[in-house]
C-alpha cells in the first residue's frame, strides 16, 4: 500500500506515523497522561487502518488520512483533536510563509530575532547586513519554492533536515569553505579585480595581500576560509626583509649587522601581523560580515617561522583598541611530539606563549598533529570553523590540501527521529534511512548546482589561484571531482538521542554509547557508498549548529511538546558533545568524546570549560597534553570578559536578556568586552546577540573542575 504526499512523492504507507502524530498531539494537551495518550493513539491508528482496508484502497493521500484522523479524534477527544488540527494548520502556514517572498522580507523589516540573530558574526542593525539579510531571505523563499527538489524542501521546512546556507546556495552556485592556496598566489602572483598582483617582496606586502585575498575569497563563497601553515608560507618573505636589512647594515657600516637585521625583521613581522589583525577585524565581505578567517600555524622551526608564531600570539594578547579581544582570525596552533609538546622540545617556548594566549583570549585552539593525521589521513588546518578535508593526492602522488574546498552541509535532525521512534530501535533505523535518503538527494543537488559555476563568475577562486588556475572555458568541477572536494553529512543532538532511549544519565551506560556510535558508523557507511557513486568525498560532519541548535529544538517542541532533558532545555546539543550541564572533569569529557572524533572526520572539534586559566597555566597545559593522543582538534573555554566601567575581569553573568557585569550590572557593549564560544568559533554576544537556543546553551555550561 502506498501513500501520496502533498508534494506528490509516493512512499510506502506506515500506519505507525498515525499513532505518532496523534500521540504527540495528545502529549501536548495532557503531558502527564501517558497511558491515556497511548491508548487513544492506538485506537485512532486502528480505526484509520480499518477504514482504508474497508475501502480496499491501494493508493491513498496524506490529505485523506488527516481527514479520517480528525473525524475520529473529534468523536473521542475534542480537545486533542483541536490540538492535532492546529498543529497541522500551523505547519501549512509555516510552509507557505517560508516560500512567500513578501513574508520573508517582512521578517527582516520587523527585525525577527530568528533572522537577525541567526549568525553571531552579523550585526543586524548595519545597512550592509540588512541588505544581505533581505536578499538572503528572498533567495531562501525562491530556493524552497522553485529550486530545491520538492522532497528536500519539504523536509527542510518541517525540520527533518536542514539545508544549510539557503540564503546563498542554491540561488547562486557558490562553494562553502576552503583552504586558500596562498603559497601559489604569492609565488605566482594573482589578480584582484582589475589589478594584477606580482609576487610580494617583503613580509609586509605578503601580509597586506593576505587580507585582500581573504576579503575577495570570502565574497565569492559563503563559508569560512583558512590560511594553512601560515608561519611556514610567510617565512620566505620575512627572510627577504632580513636580507634587505643585512644589505643596509653593510651599506651603512652598522655594528653587529646580524643582530640589527634580526631586530628590524622581528619588528617588521610583528607590525605586519598587527596590521593583519586590524584589517581582518575591520574589513567586510560583500555579505556585510567580518570575513570568517582562520590561521593554522605552529610547525615552522626556522627563526622566521618562530618569529611569525610569536607575533601572532603576542598581537592577539595585546588586543584591539582599548584591549578588546579580536574575534578573527581564529587562531589554531599545532602541537607536535618532538617539536613543541615537552620542555626539551625546540619550540616548547612558543607552546608556553600559546598557553598564555589561550588563558587570556580563549584562542588559540589546538590541533594535535598525530591525531589529525590519524583521523583525516594527512595533516592540515580546518576550513574556517571545523570542516576538515580528507587526505588527497594529485595524479603525481603529491599530497594536496591547499586550494581545496567543501561544497556545503546538510544536517539531519537525530533527536526528532529518536522521539518519533518511541524507544523502538527497529523503527529508529527505518526512519533514519528514509531521512538519509533525503540527505543524499540534497547533497546530489548541491553537487549538480555548483557545476553551473564558470571560472568567470569567481576569477579569484578559479582563475587566479585560490582554488586553481583554470582558463575561462574550463569546467570548475575539475577542481572538485575525484574526491578533491568534500560535501558534508551533518548531524546534531546525539546526546538527546541517547536520552530518548536510555534516560539523561546514559553516558555511563555502555550499551547507550554503542548505540550513538552505531549511528555515526552507519552514516560513515553511507558516506563511503555515496563517495564511490559520485567520486565526490561525502564526509560525516559534527554540525556546529549555532542557530540550528535553536531551530530544530523549537520545531520539535511544537511537535512533541516539552520532553524532559530533550526539548525542555530549549536547545539541542552540538554534534556528539557531552551534556553541558554535567559536572565532570575535563579529562572525563575528553575520554567520553574521543570515540566519536574518528567517526566525524569531516567536521569535528572538542572543547572543555575551565575556570580562570590565567591563574593556572600548569593545569591548562595538563588538559592540552591529555588531549594529545585522544582528540584531534581541541579548545578550552575560560572566562575573559572585561568591564570597562568598573574594571571587573572574569565572567559576565548570562541572564535571560543577555549578559551583565556581576560587579556593577553594566550591559553596555561600548563599555564591556564579552567573548563567548558560539560553537567552533567565538562571538561577542553583548554587541551581536546570539540565537535564543544558543544563549540557553551558554547559560547551561558548567565549569569542569581539575
Amino acid at each position: 500500500m502506498f501513500i501520496i504526499k502533498k508534494d506528490g512523492y509516493q512512499s510506502e504507507f506506515d500506519d505507525y506515523k498515525i499513532f505518532q502524530s496523534v500521540f504527540s498531539a495528545a502529549k501536548r494537551v495532557r503531558p502527564d497522561s501517558k497511558q491515556y495518550n497511548e491508548d487513544l493513539a492506538k485506537s485512532i491508528e486502528k480505526l484509520v487502518l480499518s477504514k482504508i482496508q474497508d475501502n480496499n484502497d491501494t493508493e491513498i493521500t496524506t490529505t485523506y488520512i488527516q481527514k479520517v484522523v480528525e473525524d475520529n479524534l473529534m468523536d473521542k477527544d475534542k480537545e486533542i483533536a483541536i490540538a492535532y488540527i492546529e498543529y497541522r494548520n500551523k505547519q501549512d502556514i509555516q510552509r507557505k510563509g517560508m516560500t512567500d517572498i513578501s513574508k520573508s522580507v517582512a521578517q527582516v523589516l520587523s527585525k525577527d530575532e530568528k533572522i537577525i540573530n541567526e549568525n553571531a558574526n552579523k550585526d543586524g542593525n548595519k545597512f550592509p547586513v540588512i541588505r544581505d539579510l533581505t536578499v538572503g531571505n528572498v533567495a531562501k523563499a525562491m530556493a524552497l519554492k522553485h529550486m530545491l527538489p520538492k522532497r528536500v524542501a519539504k523536509a527542510h521546512i518541517k525540520g527533518d533536515i536542514h539545508f544549510h546556507d539557503l540564503d546563498y546556495h542554491p540561488f547562486a552556485p557558490l562553494t562553502n569553505c576552503c583552504l586558500i592556496n596562498f603559497k601559489d598566489m604569492f609565488e605566482n602572483g594573482t589578480k584582484i579585480g582589475t589589478a594584477k598582483i606580482n609576487p610580494p617582496k617583503s613580509i609586509n606586502t605578503a601580509v597586506a595581500l593576505t587580507s585582500q585575498i581573504v576579503a575577495n575569497v570570502a565574497s565569492n563563497q559563503y563559508g569560512g576560509c583558512s590560511f594553512n601553515r601560515m608561519d611556514e608560507v610567510l617565512a620566505p618573505y620575512a627572510k627577504l626583509n632580513y636580507e634587505k636589512h643585512m644589505k643596509d647594515a653593510e651599506t651603512y657600516n652598522i655594528p653587529e649587522p646580524k643582530k640589527y637585521a634580526k631586530e628590524k625583521t622581528a619588528k617588521d613581522i610583528f607590525d605586519s601581523i598587527q596590521g593583519l589583525e586590524y584589517e581582518i577585524n575591520t574589513l567586510y565581505s560583500s555579505n556585510g560580515q567580518t570575513a570568517f578567517f582562520s590561521v593554522g600555524f605552529g610547525l615552522g622551526t626556522d627563526w622566521f617561522s618562530r618569529e611569525i608564531q610569536k607575533a601572532i600570539l603576542k598581537n592577539r594578547m595585546a588586543g584591539l583598541g582599548d584591549g578588546r579581544v579580536a574575534i578573527f582570525p581564529k587562531l589554531i596552533f599545532t602541537i607536535k611530539e618532538g617539536l613543541n609538546r615537552k620542555p626539551n622540545d625546540p619550540n616548547y617556548d612558543i607552546k608556553k606563549l600559546a598557553l598564555e594566549c589561550t588563558s587570556k583570549c580563549i584562542y588559540p585552539d589546538i590541533l594535535n598533529y598525530d591525531k589529525i593525521k590519524e583521523i583525516t589521513g594527512s595533516f592540515k588546518a580546518p576550513m574556517g570553523c571545523r570542516s576538515f578535508l580528507q587526505s588527497w593526492k594529485d595524479k603525481n602522488g603529491n599530497e594536496v590540501s591547499d586550494g581545496r574546498m567543501n561544497l556545503g552541509v546538510t544536517t539531519i535532525n537525530l533527536p526528532r527521529i529518536a522521539m518519533e521512534s518511541n524507544k523502538n530501535k527497529k523503527r529508529f533505523w527505518k526512519i533514519f534511512y528514509e531521512r538519509m535518503d533525503v540527505m543524499k538527494e540534497a547533497c546530489d543537488f548541491r553537487i549538480r548546482r555548483v557545476q553551473d559555476a564558470q571560472p568567470i563568475n569567481a576569477p579569484i577562486l578559479y582563475e587566479d589561484g585560490a582554488f586553481g588556475r583554470l582558463k575561462k572555458d574550463d569546467n570548475v568541477f575539475s577542481l572538485m571531482n575525484h574526491r578533491r572536494a568534500t560535501i558534508s553529512l551533518g548531524y546534531i543532538g546525539l546526546y538527546e538521542v541517547g536520552t530518548a532511549f536510555y534516560g539523561p544519565e546514559w553516558e555511563h551506560n555502555r550499551e547507550a554509547k554503542e548505540f550513538t556510535l552505531e549511528i555515526l558508523k552507519r552514516m560513515n557507511e553511507l558516506a563511503k557508498k555515496w563517495s564511490d557513486e559520485t567520486d565526490v568525498h561525502f564526509s560525516v560532519y559534527g554540525t556546529p549548529s549555532e542557530s540550528l541548535t535553536d531551530t530544530f529544538c523549537r520545531l520539535d517542541r511544537e511537535k512533541f511538546g516539552l520532553v524532559k532533558d530533550i526539548t525542555d532545555k530549549e536547545y539541542y546539543t552540538n554534534s556528539f558533545h557531552y551534556d553541558t550541564r554535567k559536572h565532570v572533569t575535563p579529562f572525563e569529557k575528553i575520554d567520553f568524546e574521543k570515540e566519536y572524533c574518528p567517526l566525524s572526520s569531516g567536521g569535528v572539534i572538542c572543547y572543555v570549560e575551565l575556570a580562570n586559566a590565567r591563574q593556572n597555566l600548569t593545569a591548562l597545559e595538563q588538559v592540552w597534553d591529555y588531549s594529545y593522543d585522544r582528540i584531534g582538534y581541541f579548545g578550552v573555554n575560560t572566562p575573559i570578559d572585561k568591564c570597562f566601567a568598573c574594571g571587573y575581569r572574569g565572567e559576565f553573568k548570562a541572564t535571560d536578556k543577555g549578559y551583565e557585569c556581576p560587579q556593577c550590572g553594566n550591559t553596555d557593549p561600548d563599555k564591556a568586552d564579552v567573548v563567548k564560544r558560539m560553537c567552533g568559533y567565538l562571538g561577542q554576544p553583548l554587541a551581536r546577540p546570539e540565537a535564543h537556543g544558543r544563549h540557553k546553551e551558554i547559560q547551561s555550561r558548567v565549569k569542569h573542575d581539575i
